[in-house]
């Protein structure tokens, strides 16, 4: 799949199909955010995938987001902070979110790429998902992702992203300023 594609598919699914994911294929997913820039080339974020029913419903529990039962798979996306805050310090906090916000984005795509299917989930409970899967004090979990298959409901549309217009969004040399260039008057 392109992946002009792939960017203007991707959708949030919150309901599953019984068909179960290649285990191998989500890793494969996993690998692709290994590739997101990352500050000093300090790689800070760790991948866990979940396939056991049980802790499954603790996290949809954790999460207060009961479809995540239905779901085959859930990765749970933490990172560990110190290497990065220790070389960068306060300005090392911003450097955190936005790697892992792009690593999560080539995730996202990758699973569109392979026709998976997912939902970024970042309200939850820490403790319960701490407590869930073993995850020590001093890592912080980012986002969990159920993953399957999105189900084939007949006679029902496919749910349409919202479209937001590019120059709702750009701006050009300063705030606001909707030109590349300006326009100049003409003297007659």
């Amino acid at each position: 799949m392109e992946v002009d594609k792939a960017i203007q598919e991707r959708k949030s699914v919150r309901h599953f199909s019984e068909k179960k994911p290649s285990w191998k294929e989500i890793i494969e997913c996993i690998d692709s955010a290994r590739f997101s820039p990352m500050a000093g080339n300090i790689f800070t974020l760790k991948f866990i995938l979940v396939d056991d029913e049980k802790k499954i419903k603790k996290l949809a529990e954790a999460s207060q987001q009961d479809f995540i039962v239905e779901s085959k798979y859930v990765v749970v996306v933490c990172t560990d902070s110190s290497l990065t805050l220790n070389a960068y310090e306060e300005r090392g906090e911003k450097y955190l979110r936005q790697q892992a916000g792009a690593s999560i984005e080539n995730l996202l795509l990758s699973l569109q790429a392979k026709g998976l299917s997912t939902c970024w989930i970042g309200h939850f409970v820490d403790s319960l998902v701490r407590e869930a899967l073993g995850i020590p004090e001093g890592i912080e979990v980012e986002a969990m992702f159920p993953i399957g298959y999105e189900p084939i409901e007949k006679g029902k549309a496919p749910r349409k992203k919202k479209k937001i217009m590019l120059d709702s969004v750009l701006y050009f040399n300063k705030w606001k300023n909707k030109r590349m260039k300006s326009v100049e008057k003409l003297n007659v």
